[in-house]
Formats: structure tokens, C-alpha cells, sequence
């Protein structure tokens, strides 16, 4: 399984309760008791699940989770909050939440939900983003920040395909199959579009890297 899970909870018990529970289940699992850090470590780790509560000092949960979406963060979300009237769960959705959970509740109903999401999640994605690049899918539209960048759709795919698989090296012949999917290109083909990609990119082009014998990753 190896799903890894953020739970974003003041109360510190329930935290260390859903940590020992979700880890027995199976999951990797990092919790904050705020949203100070969170969107650094969405940056830093791939995370397949948050699971956020909405009663949280500074910012409001469910308002932390707009932004996020608006700045292209698209891993799936689970609300579980006190807040559990019918307009407060319309306003979670509507903020982005993948499904809402109210307290208290039932351990076993958080799990069979979890299961749910992440099977759900495992679609193509409106938004791709690492750390400052983003890419719609859907209109194969590129951005560093604010700034928009003109690739072509072959730089395009690749860029997307080291998101989806951040931190993982990926293999020239991975690539190739993935990306050109045929045999008629070498590795010098892939070489070369890497390294136009990242003259593109600027300095965000740093975060594509080589791996000696290996490949490439995002990183």
C-alpha cells in the first residue's frame, strides 16, 4: 500500500490516535497541528492524501484548501471537522474538499472513505504542479509562477510525466516508451529534449536533474 497521508488536526491526541491507526492500516503518515508547513511539504514529498480538519488556528481549513487549489495543488482531500451543518459541508466541497467527515466519528468509516478517495484520485488531473511550474492539462498551458511558457507538447508530456513521478528516477528507456512511445528515438533524443526543457524552465530547470547510469527525476 505505501499511500502516504497528512493529517492537519489541532487537538495533538486525535493526531497521534489517527497516526497510530492509519500507520496500522498500512499508510505512511505525517501530521501538523497548523497549515504553517504543509504546502512546503506538498512541495518536498509526493503525498497521496490529505485529511484536513477545519477548525485550525490562523487560517480556516477549508479556506487553506481554496488556495491551495487555486495554486494548482490537486492531491485529493478529506475534511473531517466539527464544523457539520449542510451549508458548512457544501462549503468544504465547494472548496475543494474530495469528501467531508464530521466529528465525532467512526474509525472504521475514516478508513473505508480513505480507501474510497484514493481509489477515485487515481484519474488524470486537471492541474499538475512541483513546487513553482504548473501545467493545465488540459490546455497543455505552462507556467513557471506567473509567468507563461511556450513548450512544445513532446516537452509538455515530459514535464508532466516528472511531476506525476516526483522524486522517482526515471530511466531514459522509461521515457522513451512513455513519452515518444515508439522505437525509432535513442537516448540522445531524450538527452536533448531534457536539456531543451530545462533551458525553458530558467532556473526552475534545476529541479530536473541527472542521475549518473540511471536517468532523470524532478527533484
Amino acid at each position: 500500500m505505501n499511500e502516504h497521508i497528512v493529517v492537519v488536526d489541532d487537538e495533538l491526541d486525535l493526531c497521534e490516535l489517527l497516526e497510530f491507526n492509519l500507520q496500522k492500516a498500512g499508510y505512511n503518515v505525517t501530521t501538523f497541528s497548523n497549515t504553517k508547513r504543509v504546502e512546503q511539504f506538498l512541495d518536498e514529498e509526493k503525498v497521496d492524501l490529505v485529511i484536513m480538519d477545519r477548525n485550525l488556528p490562523g487560517i480556516e481549513g477549508g479556506e487553506f484548501i481554496k488556495i491551495l487549489r487555486q495554486k494548482g495543488y490537486n492531491e485529493p482531500v478529506i475534511f473531517l471537522s466539527a464544523k457539520g451543518s449542510k451549508d458548512e459541508k457544501l462549503q468544504g466541497f465547494e472548496n475543494g474538499g474530495d469528501d467531508y467527515i464530521t466529528k465525532p466519528f467512526e474509525l472504521d468509516d475514516l478508513l473505508v472513505r480513505i480507501k474510497a478517495v484514493l481509489r477515485r484520485s487515481g484519474g488524470e488531473s486537471e492541474f499538475y504542479k512541483f513546487k513553482e511550474i504548473v501545467v493545465k492539462k488540459g490546455t497543455g498551458e505552462v507556467f513557471v509562477g506567473e509567468k507563461a511558457l511556450n513548450l512544445t507538447k513532446l516537452e509538455t508530456e515530459l514535464l508532466i510525466k516528472f511531476i506525476k513521478n516526483k522524486f522517482n528516477i526515471l530511466s531514459r528507456d522509461h521515457l522513451l516508451q512513455s513519452v515518444w512511445q515508439d522505437d525509432t528515438n535513442s537516448d540522445k533524443s531524450v538527452n536533448i529534449a531534457v536539456k531543451r526543457l530545462r533551458q525553458k524552465l530558467g532556473k526552475s530547470g534545476d529541479h530536473i536533474v541527472s542521475v549518473r547510469g540511471e536517468g532523470y527525476r524532478i527533484c
